[in-house]
């Protein structure tokens, strides 16, 4: 029962849960994710953290940030760094790893469940630190994939690791489109078409 009045906040490493959803083929619906998360406890902050490409007039995650930003999550971004590598290839450099850190260890005197969303094994030694301060910590990657998504030390360190394939039916997308058409299909099946029975009762 207790659980139920347990302070939660999630940690989403943005990058890093599209790839792992996209590896096991489905898409995050954010609000369902929001909802599900609500429904464990009470919900103080809902992270969400990703680099922009700075000078991009338009970028295809900004529409996703918006949202997010709108509908109950706590936005966190920073521009990328365009630089050329040694071997002259262009690489992109905007990791989110010390943002998410500093956050959860301000957070952690106030929670009691962490819910981080990565397979990013650099986040083992945050996780070991949060749970000093008496927090409990959940893991979101998946093992379904081959390799799997997340490293292995992180997973250990958890208190509770989910795979992302058992929350499918609780936060993807296509689920619930899926479901709405399912459910009228049922319905109609629940009602027996008329048939001609004369006599089928009465021998």
């Amino acid at each position: 029962m207790s659980s139920t009045f347990s302070k939660i906040a999630l940690f989403i490493d943005g990058p890093n849960l599209y790839a792992t959803a996209k590896t096991i083929g489905f898409d995050i619906d954010y609000k369902r994710l929001l909802k599900e998360f609500q429904s464990r406890g009470a919900l103080l902050r809902a992270f969400y953290y990703t680099a922009v490409i700075e000078d991009q007039e338009f970028s295809s995650i900004r529409p996703l940030i918006d949202w997010l930003d709108y509908n109950g999550y706590t936005v966190v971004t920073k521009a990328t760094k365009e630089f050329v590598d040694a071997s002259g290839r262009r690489k992109v450099k905007g990791n989110m790893d010390i943002e998410l850190a500093v956050d959860a260890m301000d957070l952690a005197e106030h929670i009691d469940q962490m819910v981080l969303f990565s397979g990013d094994g650099d986040f083992r030694s945050l996780v070991e630190a949060v749970q000093r301060r008496g927090v409990r910590v959940t893991v979101i990657s998946t093992v379904s994939s081959q390799p799997p998504m997340i490293a292995d030390e992180l997973r250990r360190q958890a208190d509770v690791f989910i795979d992302l394939v058992e929350l499918r039916s609780k936060v993807d997308r296509d689920s619930l489109e899926r479901a709405a058409p399912a459910r009228a299909a049922s319905s109609r099946a629940a009602i027996p078409p008329a048939r001609d029975h004369d006599g089928a009762s009465g021998q």
